[in-house]
């Protein structure tokens, strides 16, 4: 009869401490990749400040062939603070106050989040501190996005032993992948969607082949264009994948996999015929094995924006660790 009693009263303690737990373990961020919730309100985002928002947060993003925002965003009175809205994985809060201050608080309602509180006394001090401050919020961002795509992609990965036999690398591809072409020193590897696919270029080319820091750029086209050349044709002949001829690419210096490596974002084309779109490609410098290792996303979505697709790939190529020392 004792032990009866004593196992009904531990066992709402025991629902009780469960429930505790539960409570304790952070929320999950919502939404879209690539969106912002800005908590702010009408008056001042009807006026210069809302302005300010929309020119620095949904400027063009670079590198694709229709205009699309670098974030969408999503504007919801301070009031309506509370809610849904806590829960997404980026937040501007705007609002006038007693002193001026900008603060970054990660994971405050949900996990993974960044919250941006941003405060002036005056309406020109709001607009100094989104000036001080708005490449630093769209880097922080951008990183965020980059993880949770990797993060998911995790879940379900294409199998690494092929493309690290050739290339001594590893790179986090999705399983919704499947490899186009396999060579000794080439892959290609396309997901199909509803509007079209996306691709992924691995190859390696002699270090020297774009060794000359003049001409970087036109080297680096030269040799994706030979590439299309190679392996990327439309149905007729003579339609390869090249580079786009009307529109300069962007072209930044990074590092990726702890190594130099050099970003080219732009545009390409299947030569006499009229299919293109964007494409995004990472030349790393490779020294220790001899080499330029490319890792390269395009796609192909008429019908579609594509500045989440491109972000996808670049999340997956961002993903690389160069693993082993190759003879080559």
């Amino acid at each position: 009869m004792n032990k009866t009693l004593f196992l009904f009263l531990l066992i709402p303690v025991f629902l009780f401490s469960c429930k505790k737990e539960d409570d304790d373990l952070p929320r999950k961020t919502t939404g879209k990749v690539n969106s912002i919730s800005v908590i702010i309100d009408d008056q001042l985002w009807n006026g210069e400040i809302g302005d300010s928002i929309r020119n620095k947060f949904a400027s063009p993003v670079i590198g694709l062939p229709q205009e699309e925002p670098l974030f969408t965003i999503n504007q919801y009175p301070v009031k309506l603070m509370e809610g849904f809205m806590t829960d997404n994985r980026n937040i501007i809060v705007v609002k006038k106050a007693e002193k001026n201050e900008f603060a970054i608080k990660n994971d405050q309602y949900a996990f993974p989040q960044n919250v941006f509180h941003i405060t002036g006394k005056t309406a020109a001090d709001i607009l100094t501190i989104l000036e001080n401050n708005s490449a630093q919020i769209i880097k922080t961002i951008r990183k965020t996005e980059i993880d949770e795509i990797q993060r998911l992609n995790k879940k379900s990965l294409l199998d690494p032993k092929i493309i690290n036999s050739k290339f001594g690398i590893s790179v986090d591809i999705p399983s919704t992948y499947e490899y186009m072409v396999q060579e000794d020193k080439f892959i290609w590897l396309k997901k199909e969607i509803v509007s079209g696919n996306t691709s992924l270029l691995i190859y390696q080319v002699p270090l020297n082949s774009i060794k000359n820091k003049d001409n970087l750029v036109s080297n680096i086209i030269k040799m994706r264009d030979s590439i299309g050349v190679q392996y990327i044709h439309g149905k007729e002949v003579g339609t390869d994948m090249i580079t786009e001829e009307a529109y300069a690419p962007y072209f930044f210096k990074i590092e990726l996999t702890g190594k130099v490596a050099y970003e080219m974002k732009g545009t390409w084309e299947l030569k006499n015929d009229f299919m293109s779109g964007p494409f995004i490609n990472y030349a790393i410098v490779d020294e220790k094995n001899d080499r330029i290792l490319i890792l390269e996303g395009f796609c192909y979505s008429p019908s579609k924006e594509k500045r989440d697709m491109m972000l996808e790939l670049e999340a997956v190529i961002k993903s690389v660790v160069i693993t082993n020392d190759l003879l080559n």
